[in-house]
């Protein structure tokens, strides 16, 4: 049994009708694929999957954090749907049917994950769309699951070896020992907060939330002089109002698209930043067109939120492994050029201020909060900064993918979308990215009252790549 860190249970407590907690992916493959055909390899590859196969067991009282156990036994029969587009389905279509799968709350008795095989698509495609519960899983976890469902050819690889262990009872998972265990934790709290305090001082001013507390930028850069660690200065403006800005509704809109790699690639190479940077310019791009078109462009920057990986490359672990750190998003820059530019020089500012220390002095934060307190710490703090204070404006986000051909059941991967997180604290938009076969395949997400126009960003966000390819090719 492994127990939830804080930062997994964060994504529990804040959850409400509105702010929901799934990550998913839809996977467009290239030819009908049966239920008969999932169920089979479902079946087969749960013995690879952990966080298929484990529901959550509670600690009486709240005491302490939630433990994973295994389920006595899966019932695919429920995770495993099927349904279908009026036929020929478009990808509208598609669309507004993941954005209503997307915004339904999982069932917590459960495994915290359902998967949606989506028949009658244009050109005899089928669509296989799969939710987690995004206190299983960050992005890297995610594409870990993916790759476990998916095979390198065609002939689907049978894994004898990895059916489910027999679950048996949940061992020492009893009341007397859950509840001795919670009063431990409680005990060392204070061990947490002392380290906290103790690491987390001068990196106070690269917290979203605390950096905008006055005075907090000064006692961080006086520490740093103090302990001679001298490090760039981040800039700390201020998130303007935007129609992405407060609460959410409780509904959702999905778009997708694809961007040539190599095309990215092309940019990257011929202005010396990196893929990443080029996606924050498209989307700034993007952002910027949707809000003029809205006559609702702020003469000053967005904030955006950039999920950074504290999973080191080939290091395990389960759960969320990630953190948000906030950057300007140049928006308000009219020239192209000068907008990636930007972008360019704020996110190697941020990378210098980026070491393992934050990932500590968080966990040690999160870890002393007693978890009977919690729960109602952040479903009050999403409400108040929701409503007075988000932030952020939106989440940009860039998850790299195999960059094979990979096939479901015997059918090939055409592309796959992520389908991410819309709340009140973080914006009403959510633009991911996954790389996959020579492809960004971007996903996005958004609030259906505030961006009830969301096929528009597609759009705008091709129209980009193609603003800066053209500075390439000019004389």
């Amino acid at each position: 049994m492994r127990q939830l860190s804080a930062l997994d249970e964060q994504f529990l407590d804040f959850e409400t009708e509105a702010d929901v907690a799934n990550v998913a992916g839809l996977a467009i493959l290239e030819r009908e694929v049966s239920r008969d055909e999932l169920f089979v390899l479902l079946k087969d590859r749960l013995g690879r999957v952990e966080q298929l196969r484990q529901r959550l067991k509670g600690v009486p009282f709240r005491l302490d954090r939630p433990y994973w156990v295994a389920d006595a036994e899966v019932d695919l029969d429920y995770h495993l749907r099927e349904l279908a587009l009026p036929s020929p389905g478009n990808d509208a279509q598609l669309g507004e049917q993941v954005a209503r799968l997307h915004e339904r709350r999982l069932d917590r008795t459960r495994p915290l994950w359902e998967m949606y095989l989506i028949q009658s698509l244009a050109g005899g495609r089928s669509a296989v769309y799969t939710k987690l519960h995004h206190a299983a899983i960050d992005g890297l976890g995610g594409a870990d699951v993916l790759a476990s469902l998916m095979d390198p050819s065609a002939e689907p690889e049978r894994d004898h070896a990895g059916e489910p262990p027999p679950s048996g009872p949940d061992g020492p998972l009893h009341v007397p020992w859950m509840l001795a265990r919670g009063a431990l934790h409680a005990l060392t709290g204070p061990t947490h907060v002392l380290r906290f305090l103790a690491e987390a001082i001068p990196h106070l001013d690269e917290i979203p939330v605390v950096s905008r507390i006055p005075g907090t930028g000064q006692v961080s850069r006086v520490t740093r002089w103090l302990s001679g660690r001298s490090r760039p200065e981040l800039p700390h403006l201020p998130t303007p109002r935007t129609p992405l800005s407060g609460p959410v509704s409780a509904h959702r809109r999905f778009a997708f698209a694809e961007l040539p790699l190599d095309e990215v690639k092309r940019v990257k190479n011929a202005f010396g930043v990196t893929v990443n940077d080029v996606v924050l310019a498209l989307a700034a791009t993007a952002v910027r067109r949707w809000l003029a078109g809205h006559a609702m462009l702020p003469a000053e920057p967005l904030i955006v939120g950039v999920p950074f990986a504290l999973r080191r490359p080939g290091e395990g672990g389960r759960g969320n492994q990630v953190t948000i750190m906030t950057v300007p998003l140049p928006t308000h820059v009219a020239d192209v050029r000068r907008r990636l530019q930007e972008v360019h020089a704020s996110m190697e500012r941020l990378k210098a201020r980026l070491d393992p220390v934050p990932a500590s002095w968080m966990r040690e934060f999160t870890e002393s909060l007693p978890a009977a307190l919690t729960g109602l710490a952040d479903r009050a703090a999403f409400a108040l900064l929701g409503q007075a204070a988000p932030p952020m404006n939106l989440i940009v986000s860039n998850v790299p993918g195999p960059q094979v051909p990979l096939f479901v059941a015997g059918a090939r991967l055409l592309a796959h979308y992520p389908v991410s997180v819309v709340t009140g604290v973080s914006g009403g938009l959510n633009i991911t990215v996954f790389s996959y076969d020579g492809r960004l395949d971007v996903g996005i997400t958004a609030c259906r009252d505030m961006v009830p126009d969301v096929w528009a960003v597609p759009g705008y966000l091709k129209e980009a790549l193609e603003e800066l390819t053209a500075l390439l090719d000019a004389p």
